[in-house]
């Protein structure tokens, strides 16, 4: 079954982002004679990546549970970004090139072909023996109800990464859009710690879940909590001492990145530090409460952001994100300890404590 699962996935994807991408192709085509070249260009650049996007994202996941982390997230973490930045640094330094969104949108394709194959050969290095023995089988009335939510899950999650880009763009802030995207990449960093926790915690969590052990689910999370916070804690304190530094290097132009920065990184770490909520909830079976707090957390966005960058510009726009941010990880907390039972990692390894010193107290 999980062979029928991969493929189905793997299918589906591809097919999809085809699909769209062959159908934005086509419109971008037909208006070209009423957009900018250079929109234009940048559009059908961006409509032939999506392909290549999905596969090291939907790579990423398969990869991911194959339990290999560092392949999984190294394609679009680290390679894509870092190879953006060293073309674009390069053209800039040593060629005469006009840079212009066209010349980024072909890096980004380059950088995005290349994690595209590292992912495929990430899949193929860690794929498992059995697999190849068995027969694909497909159990589709068990797999929707759970695959709809998830789904919904990373188009919410896609959509609230580029909330503010989208809307700071749309408004004419075309160049505090830029910085805002650079921020929020070095600002979401600080989460990666969670991202490769969850993925480590997923099969625990979903076996004591699956026996109703919410015992040691709590004892479990709260580990998953403090190795969040801590990897959290530990990227972030190098991060905001050489965010001045970072963006000193890009130009003075990007000097408003600092603050933009080091706003969001409160968001960030508010949401490391309450732990892998969405990945608890998932394997918990409450994939449609987890869809429904992330959507209601995008609207909010999508409204702070708009009356942020009405109220104050792109500085608006990175309080609005930070605090969508706090408000999603509280909802999140909320909603776990009173459906599920239990506590913030950090608020219930703190209450252990004070008990265990209560006892020890009283003996």
């Amino acid at each position: 079954m999980a062979l029928g699962f991969i493929m189905l996935g793997a299918k589906a994807c591809i097919a999809a982002a085809l699909v769209i991408s062959l159908i934005g192709i086509l419109l971008v085509t037909q208006e070209a004679h009423e957009l900018d070249p250079e929109l234009a260009g940048s559009l059908l650049i961006g409509m032939a990546t999506l392909p290549l996007v999905t596969v090291y994202l939907a790579g990423g996941g398969l990869v991911r549970a194959f339990e290999a982390l560092i392949s999984a997230l190294l394609p679009e973490r680290i390679v894509r970004d870092g190879l953006v930045l060293t073309l674009l640094c390069g053209a800039a330094y040593l060629t005469s090139w006009r840079l212009d969104a066209v010349a980024v949108m072909w890096m980004l394709f380059i950088a995005s072909a290349v994690a595209a194959c590292i992912t495929a050969f990430a899949s193929w290095r860690h794929w498992p023996v059995e697999l190849n023995f068995g027969k694909p089988a497909y159990a589709f009335r068990e797999w929707w109800p759970s695959l709809l939510p998830i789904v919904i899950m990373v188009f919410i999650d896609t959509l609230m990464n580029r909330t503010a880009v989208m809307l700071l763009g749309w408004d004419g802030y075309v160049k505090d859009a830029g910085i805002f995207s650079a921020a929020a990449n070095m600002a979401m960093l600080i989460a990666l710690p969670r991202v490769a926790v969850s993925s480590a915690f997923a099969p625990t969590i979903a076996r004591l879940s699956a026996h109703n052990d919410v015992a040691r689910l709590q004892t479990v999370f709260a580990k998953a909590t403090i190795l969040s916070c801590a990897g959290g804690l530990a990227l972030a304190m190098p991060l905001l001492m050489f965010t001045e530094t970072i963006f000193h290097l890009l130009g003075n132009g990007f000097s408003s990145g600092v603050e933009l920065t080091r706003i969001l990184v409160v968001g960030q770490l508010i949401g490391v530090a309450a732990g892998p909520q969405q990945q608890l909830l998932t394997m918990a079976g409450h994939e449609r409460a987890a869809a429904t707090l992330m959507a209601v957390s995008a609207v909010i966005n999508i409204l702070g952001c708009i009356a942020g960058i009405a109220l104050d510009g792109v500085v608006g726009a990175a309080i609005s994100t930070s605090a969508m941010l706090i408000f999603w990880s509280i909802s999140q907390a909320v909603y776990i300890h009173v459906r599920l039972g239990i506590l913030p990692g950090v608020g219930w390894t703190v209450k252990a404590r004070v008990r265990s010193e209560q006892s020890d107290k009283v003996l």
